[in-house]
């Protein structure tokens, strides 16, 4: 088995990160239903009026959601590597990694109810009048 070799090269980093992003968005539907949920949110943002400010923290709660995500992935990846086989801990470190996921998905929510709840119970009201 050879050694890891450590990079030296920014661009070369960078290429391997954009590897791992990419091999992530291609095979995980969770991931790729966040990224469709995110930008839903972020052209309703727009529809909505949200200030620069809101806008920000969509940004920064999607982005938690994505990068939860995407470590929920590597952790899956390493545990596959590490436990081929069936094993209870192994099995609970992909749970407690997807509970990270939950966690910040829920998160995600209600932080959505927070900025979103107002104006669209206004544009309900407005319509039903």
């Amino acid at each position: 088995m050879g050694k890891y070799q450590k990079t030296r090269s920014f661009w070369r980093s960078l290429g391997q990160a954009s590897r791992g992003i990419l091999y992530s968005s291609k095979t995980q539907k969770h991931l790729q239903f966040h990224i469709f949920a995110g930008s839903l949110v972020l052209a309703t943002a727009w529809w909505c009026h949200l200030t620069r400010i809101e806008v920000v923290l969509l940004v920064l709660t999607i982005g938690s959601v994505i990068t939860a995500e995407v470590m929920n992935t590597a952790i899956e990846l390493v545990v596959d590597l590490a436990e081929p086989n069936f094993h209870p801990i192994a099995g609970m470190a992909k749970d407690v990694a997807a509970g990270a996921v939950l966690v910040t998905a829920l998160q995600s929510v209600v932080i959505g109810v927070i900025l979103f709840g107002p104006r669209l119970w206004e544009w309900i009201r407005y319509s039903l009048e």
